[in-house]
Formats: C-alpha cells, structure tokens, sequence
C-alpha cells in the first residue's frame, strides 16, 4: 500500500492536472522574415470551452493557429497542450497528441472522393473499428457527406466542402479542434447550418479554438473571445461581456471609436 505522503502527492498532482487548461499559449511570438505577425499573445482553452479570436484581416488570427498547429514555428513563448510542450513537435506529433485543424479556404484533396478524404482525416488511428464508428457519426453529422461519399470532393459546394473540411478534422478524434474561417465565402444560410453544427459539437464536449470575422456569429458560439490587433491581444473576455459592449469591442478590433 502507497504510502500516505505518496498518496498526497499522486491527488496533488491529479489535481492540478485538472486546474490547467487544456491549451495554454505563453508570450508567444511568430515573425515571418523581419515582420513580426505575433507579439506576445497569451490565451488558455479549457476542456469543453469554445473560445474565439476576433479581429480584422492581418491581425495574426491564422498564424496564431498555424502555430499551435506546428506549421510554423514560433520564436519565442511556449504553447502547451494538457501540460505537455509542444511548440517543437513536429505537426505530425501534434495531431497524435490531439490537435484537429479545420484550415482557412477548407483545404480539402479536389480529386479524392468524400469517402478517401475522411479517411485521411483518420490516417494516424489504428482503431479501425472506432474510426468506421466515427465515419457513421460524421455521416449522421452532416448528412449530405453520405450521399456524396463516393463523388470527387472538388465537385462539392462550398458549403458541403466545409462541411467534409470539419469532417475530415473530426475524424482524428482531436482534443482540441481549430476552426479557421468557418463561414468564409459562405452564403448566410449555410454558415448558419455551419454554425449549427458546431453548436452540436459544442453541447457534446468539443472544445474549440474559432478564428471568425464574423462576430455576430462567433460570440453567439463562443464562451470567451480575444480579440487581435496588429499581433497583439487588445482585449480579452466573456462573451457575453463583448456582445454587451459593442462600442468597446468595435475600438479593439478596429482600433478606433465607431
């Protein structure tokens, strides 16, 4: 039998496994060349929580996810999943690790078939009959997946090619899932299926990081929201604190009085 200090220390530990969030990024700094895209920038995720950032074009949305993500690298600060850092790992290591990206402009393989593109998404699983179970899910999801499985995912609508993009990110059972632009180029219909969608994510655990111009939309989504400017965070809180305060909110992503 574990000893009574050994035991106090594993419930220590236990306990603070659960106070850190599931995302931290520290001071973080990304430059391309000599333009620096981030400056600074901290933010935490919690399991379960859907946070958004928030700013106009250039503000450094998608560079703070290409980051997390491991497709650029960072030249100072630190991003932490579950406690573990990862800003060296290799993009590979990062999804294994639990980290789904959903990508601006949907990126999705034109000549593959729906089927072949959520396969993809699940290429570095090896429990097969939980992928077939997940793939079930997705279909169920977004039902027009199943109909259009065995057609090139480059004949889809944008709608439905956003819609396989979320897919095909979902299928590596991500921990956490990053959303680039989700409504880009969407009509208003659609990014409101869309964005019922990730209301149903939401309500079954998904924790998200969401990168959206629309606001209305975002916030309507999200817990908590930071918003970027020229690479820094210019304001950060609830929701619902944003959605009160237009004007302060309009002068943090614009950077002037409206």
């Amino acid at each position: 039998m574990a000893r009574p200090e050994a035991r106090a220390a594993t419930a220590t530990a236990f306990a603070d496994a659960l106070s850190q969030p599931l995302l931290a990024v520290e001071d973080l700094r990304v430059a391309y060349g000599a333009v620096a895209a981030i400056r600074g920038v901290s933010l935490t995720v919690a399991a379960g929580e859907v946070v958004a950032l928030l700013g106009g074009n250039g503000a450094g949305k998608s560079t703070m996810l290409r980051a997390i993500s491991g497709l650029v690298r960072p030249r100072g600060g630190r991003i932490k999943l579950a406690g573990e850092t990862i800003h060296r790992l290799s993009p590979a290591r990062i999804v294994r690790l639990g980290i789904g990206h959903c990508p601006e402009g949907r990126r999705i393989f034109a000549s593959l078939s729906v089927a072949e593109n959520l396969r993809l998404g699940a290429a570095q699983r090896r429990d097969r009959g939980a992928v077939a179970e997940d793939r079930e899910r997705m279909f169920t999801l977004f039902p027009i997946l199943r109909e259009r499985q065995q057609q090139p995912a480059g004949t889809l609508s944008g709608g439905e090619q956003q819609m396989l993009a979320l897919a095909r990110a979902l299928m590596a059972r991500p921990k956490l899932l990053l959303l680039d632009e989700p409504s880009l180029g969407l009509a208003p219909l659609l990014v409101q299926q869309i964005f019922r969608r990730l209301a149903e994510l939401k309500a079954a655990g998904t924790t998200m990081l969401l990168v959206e111009q629309n606001i209305a939309v975002a916030l309507e989504l999200a817990d908590r929201a930071y918003v970027l400017r020229t690479g820094e965070v210019s304001l950060e809180g609830s929701a619902a604190t944003l959605k009160a305060d237009y004007e302060r909110l309009a002068e943090a992503y614009l950077g002037a009085r409206r």
